[in-house]
């Protein structure tokens, strides 16, 4: 039987490594990984074009849109980006913000208000510091360079102030001149660490942040895997094909790092790191499927639906196409 040839765009993580080499097999399908680092270049090909058969997508965006209907992709429970956001809350020190609660009433810059960095931090700072995102002012736009894609901006169905800054203007220039009080998202101005009135609100973020972690078991889900909706109706078997080569990829990825006689990064300190990660996790923290991860997508939802972004609660399980293999 011929192998189905299927386009995948991702980011070249350490984690796809192994997949985007051709170091794991994909069952039934001819792979053409498109390892596209900049992954607001990939949502707006697909959101427009529909350029691949297969692509990272943003989670916040696939919760929203799926549930509404006219999105014809379904998510496959593959997460290839997470990350911890207190570290990307950078504040103009002169503002007077000291502590999460002073950005009550403030004015807060953000590449744009739906993407689910900003999502995950408007959570955050509203369920551990009482934070009220509705009673700040939002500037979105361009973190570093002007403009972004007018595809990628919605707004919620609430009364919270949004304004674009404009396609010549970037929300670093106006955090260093005093016209953002902070900046959030998924992008760090690069002004910090360059210019002294600009910090990190929590500066001693690692600590935060595995705090954080030890009392929520949440590593923040950023992205999932998406497929067309006509190829997967077609051949669902897909799903799990790719399901699996994520996950042998995972592995592959995990293993590399825990290899005390290869620097498989360019770390002086990974052995380190990779002992935390073991006493703080138990291991591998870059979990697939929905089980091991429904407090994580539950609590990403909630959030959304707060902020009524969509109108009610969602069903995890119907958002997932299902998988059914040996392991996770």
């Amino acid at each position: 039987m011929p192998r189905l040839s299927l386009t995948l765009a991702c980011g070249p993580y350490a984690h796809t490594d192994a997949l985007m080499h051709d170091r794991v097999p994909v069952e039934g399908i001819d792979l053409t990984f498109l390892p596209i680092a900049s992954p607001v270049e990939v949502f707006t090909r697909m959101f427009k074009n529909e350029a691949f058969d297969a692509c990272e997508m943003s989670l916040s965006h696939y919760f929203r849109h799926r549930p509404a209907g006219h999105f014809p992709f379904v998510a496959i429970p593959v997460f290839p980006l997470r990350k911890f956001r207190h570290s990307f809350i950078v504040i103009n020190a002169n503002s007077g913000v000291r502590e999460p609660q002073d950005l009550n009433g403030r004015r807060i810059g953000v590449m744009e208000y739906s993407q689910t960095a900003a999502v995950w931090i408007r959570g955050i700072l509203h369920d551990e510091y009482g934070v009220n995102p509705e009673g700040i002012r939002w500037f979105t736009g361009g973190v570093n360079k002007p403009g972004h894609p007018k595809e990628l901006q919605f707004k919620p169905d609430s009364a919270v102030s949004i304004e674009y800054i404009g396609d010549a203007r970037t929300l670093n220039e106006m955090l260093v001149a005093g016209e953002l009080d902070a900046v959030v998202g998924a992008r760090l101005p690069k002004a910090l660490g360059r210019v002294p009135h600009v910090r990190r609100l929590f500066e001693d973020y690692r600590r935060v942040e595995q705090e954080y972690f030890r009392r929520t078991r949440i590593f923040p889900i950023m992205h999932c895997i998406v497929l067309r909706e006509d190829l997967y109706r077609r051949k669902p078997w897909v799903a799990e094909s790719l399901f699996k080569a994520f996950v042998a990829s995972r592995d592959m990825g995990w293993a590399a790092m825990d290899d005390d006689g290869n620097t498989r990064l360019m770390l002086p300190w990974l052995a380190g790191d990779i002992e935390e990660l073991n006493t703080l996790c138990g291991g591998d923290p870059w979990w697939h499927g929905v089980e091991p991860n429904r407090h994580v997508l539950q609590s990403l939802a909630g959030y959304l639906q707060r902020e009524r972004f969509i109108p009610k609660a969602l069903n995890i399980d119907e958002l997932f196409v299902p998988i059914v293999t040996a392991s996770e």
